[in-house]
């Protein structure tokens, strides 16, 4: 029942625990708001309990039914299952409990969605498909980030100290900058600094255009990979099934040629 999803009682049990996850995380939102009157904050917190108690208990149980427990405990779920309900138990700072909002994706494995489960094969061999390029593009993104805070540094800081204060202060202008948000809490006064800010906008929009560029084209590549692929598949099940009815065809046309018993005359 907790492992397959293919029986009622499996889709029954599912249903509940996924109906729990997306009323635990309304719950945790709602307890930020203000003004809560103190049954309302009883009424959550009681919720909260009886929902970390339910998780426990499937958690435990998932680990109790899988084949290989210390794979599901180091698994994607499960360890996303064990800090959503550890930090009740240990009292952390760190509310994880909106990581529970990622247990829904297992939505796309009990609802059995099949385009669900190609477009994710997809995205994976995209990619890996550009991998590389990812990983030395990531570099540059980090070098052109530090340079450009030593940049706007050098250009600001004397006239705006309390601003940019630093080089790692810097940072937050040029991840903002770079990423052309522009957030206006930081931003430059100088001439120099307004042409350096110019230039890094520039490089910018070119930080943000290659990886969208690099990944569309990836997918493109990876559709037609699946495609061809399920072009060969299609041709090798119809070259076994016409195999198949080869060789039935040849197995009936031997058994009508062979002579019955009743047909054979014994030698004068």
């Amino acid at each position: 029942m907790i492992e397959r999803s293919d029986t009622p009682a499996g889709r029954r049990f599912d249903g509940v625990i996924q109906t729990l996850i997306i009323l635990s995380v309304i719950s945790f939102t709602l307890e930020t708001m203000p003004g809560l009157s103190t049954w309302q904050k009883l009424l959550l917190t009681g919720f909260e309990v009886f929902c970390v108690l339910v998780f426990t208990l499937e958690y435990v149980s998932r680990i109790w039914v899988a084949e290989h427990k210390l794979k599901f405990i180091f698994s994607f779920y499960g360890l996303v299952d064990l800090l959503a309900i550890l930090p009740f138990y240990l009292s952390f700072g760190v509310d994880l409990r909106t990581l529970r909002a990622f247990r829904l994706l297992r939505l796309f494995k009990i609802l059995r969605l099949p385009k669900y489960a190609r477009a994710i094969r997809r995205i994976r061999l995209a990619l890996a498909l550009i991998k590389e390029e990812l990983i030395l593009f990531l570099s540059l993104s980090g070098v052109l980030l530090y340079l450009s805070s030593v940049g706007i540094y050098y250009f600001e800081h004397a006239a705006q100290p309390e601003v940019f204060t630093s080089v790692l202060h810097s940072l937050w202008w040029s991840l903002i900058t770079l990423t052309t948000v522009g957030y206006g809490d930081m931003y430059p006064i100088t001439a120099g600094g307004k042409l350096f800010t110019f230039a890094v906008l520039l490089v910018g929009l070119g930080i943000i255009s290659i990886p969208a560029g690099l990944i569309a084209s990836a997918l493109s590549e990876a559709r037609d990979i699946a495609e061809d692929q399920a072009a060969v598949n299609r041709d090798s099940e119809d070259q076994a099934t016409k195999d198949q009815a080869d060789e039935d065809q040849g197995y009936d046309d031997q058994k009508g040629a062979e002579p019955s018993i009743g047909s054979v005359k014994p030698d004068q």
